[in-house]
């Protein structure tokens, strides 16, 4: 018997952030539980780093050049990232947001297909 709504497993999600002036682009990031996550970091003036709070996890890119950071989101939660290279005056803002979310896809199919036995189920039980 085929599920009502398919699984959704974990995806490797790839994600390009341009760092300038004080700022990330995109700022937030969101990937699901279980997600291969690779971040490519392109600095536009200067030597910018990226450090994700909560994951240890950093990376550095010189102007004009481009560093990548990958890792598995096996932490779910919100966690800051920022620049961890002293950058300018304004450094200490430029901050962004990893948001790790549950894979609530997945859940909702074991609930529906755990819904799908109990209804045949208790169809079953009433016929005989």
């Amino acid at each position: 018997m085929p599920l009502p709504v398919p699984a959704v497993a974990p995806q490797e999600r790839t994600f390009e952030v341009d760092a300038r002036q004080y700022a990330y682009s995109p700022s937030e990031l969101k990937v699901n539980a279980g997600d291969t996550v690779t971040i490519q970091l392109v600095s536009a003036d200067v030597v910018h780093g990226l450090y994700v709070d909560g994951y240890d996890i950093s990376v550095e890119a010189d102007p004009g050049q481009t560093a990548t950071l990958t890792f598995v989101a096996d932490k779910s939660g919100s966690f800051r990232f920022r620049c961890n290279v002293t950058c300018g005056a304004m450094h200490p803002f430029m901050i962004g947001k990893l948001t790790v979310g549950s894979n609530i896809w997945l859940y909702r199919s074991i609930g529906l297909a755990m819904l799908a036995v109990l209804g045949i189920t208790l169809s079953l039980k009433q016929k005989t």
